[in-house]
């Protein structure tokens, strides 16, 4: 059995910043990547995508983001990003290699997979909340007579071209897919929104909105609520008539209520307040070729694209460990391990940019595995 001091699972941005870090404090850290490729879960977002957060905002411990790739990183970019990266810190990734299952091995760990089973002292689980796509189990979804894909399946508008396409939840994946399908010669778009999302424009007067929800943490929190829903206010204008009311709470109630972040608009705002992209009622289930709608209405799109969100998809992998909460995050992250040696990075959501808070955490993890006696 092939034996390592650490382990970490998922070559993404908060693996490899953790693997850096390590290698920077002594330990050689063997990340283990599902993908064909450092951060592959990037590589099947949608083609359109660019970082919401600026790059210099954006960058790992260690290697900035090159600056021809601009303020906004494409998605095919930040992949080279992780590639240079890798490269920068001669760090050990092996690609095709999914872990299966973590075990307990006396006072170490059994990882297993396809090429055979690891046995580490540490293993560092930073696969990411985001790790198993989810659609609900809406009634009669099963007999849906059109086609039914999730978010995680488009990449971009040339499959809907000429077709009458519904786009299920209002986050950014599913406003920016209802936009580009849009744009990319879809008969119509609409989108089916259950809750009025919070909305910030991406920058306001060259200040970018990472920039707010990193001060959140720092504003007096009684202040955050008034001072969003101003913003707002004065920067988005008023959609209600076209079905996007202004949530009455603000940015930091919403996020505390539901972990969610809100919408960076790069262009929905202007394609729903245009009529290009309709707004219309939560779904609630299908009928045949029919989408029911909680107003009582059916539709009959072509397509249903469900940017219904993901769940973190631990419990194979560790589930059996009592390490989980009940919505399926590990119960200790970012820090301090949930059984010796046991430790997890990157699962806690965030307003300050996933890329800049993934290695914040790994940065006190590496901290916590090097301090801890051996």
């Amino acid at each position: 059995m092939e034996t390592r001091d650490v382990v970490i699972v998922g070559g993404g941005p908060a693996g490899l910043a953790t693997a850096a870090l390590l290698r920077q404090r002594g330990p050689d850290a063997l990340v283990l990547e599902a993908g064909p490729e450092p951060g592959a879960a990037w590589r099947h977002r949608y083609d359109r995508l660019r970082l919401h957060t600026p790059r210099l905002l954006s960058s790992l411990p260690g290697m900035r983001i090159p600056r021809s790739f601009g303020r906004w990183v494409a998605r095919d970019d930040l992949i080279e990003y992780f590639r240079q990266y890798v490269e920068r810190h001669d760090l050990d990734v092996r690609t095709g290699a999914r872990v299966a299952r973590i075990e307990q091995d006396g006072t170490a760990w059994r990882l297993d997979t396809a090429q055979g089973p690891i046995r580490a002292e540490d293993v560092i689980v930073a696969t990411g909340y985001n790790g198993a796509p989810f659609i609900p189990e809406w009634p009669g979804r099963e007999g849906f007579a059109a086609e039914l894909i999730h978010s995680s399946q488009y990449m971009n508008p040339a499959p809907f071209r000429d077709r009458d396409v519904l786009v299920v939840g209002a986050g950014n994946s599913g406003a920016e897919i209802a936009h580009d399908v849009i744009d990319g010669g879809a008969k119509s778009s609409r989108l089916s929104v259950r809750t009025p999302p919070q909305i910030v424009r991406r920058a306001t007067a060259g200040i970018p909105a990472q920039l707010i929800g990193m001060a959140i943490k720092r504003i007096p929190p009684h202040w955050v609520d008034p001072i969003s829903k101003t913003q707002r206010k004065l920067s988005i204008p008023d959609l209600a008539a076209q079905g996007l009311p202004r949530p009455e709470q603000g940015i930091r109630s919403s996020f505390i209520a539901t972990g969610t972040t809100p919408i960076l608009d790069v262009g929905i705002v202007d394609a729903v307040r245009r009529g290009r992209v309709e707004v219309v009622a939560a779904v609630e289930g299908f009928d045949g070729a029919d989408v029911l709608l909680a107003d009582g209405s059916r539709i009959r799109p072509d397509a249903v694209i469900a940017a219904t969100g993901f769940r973190a998809g631990l419990d194979e992998l560790v589930g059996h460990l009592g390490v989980l909460t009940p919505r399926g995050l590990p119960l200790k992250t970012d820090g301090e391990p949930c059984l010796p040696g046991l430790w997890f990075v990157g699962f806690t959501p965030t307003l300050g940019g996933q890329l800049r808070e993934g290695s914040i955490a790994a940065r006190t993890v590496a901290a916590a595995i090097t301090a801890a006696p051996s």
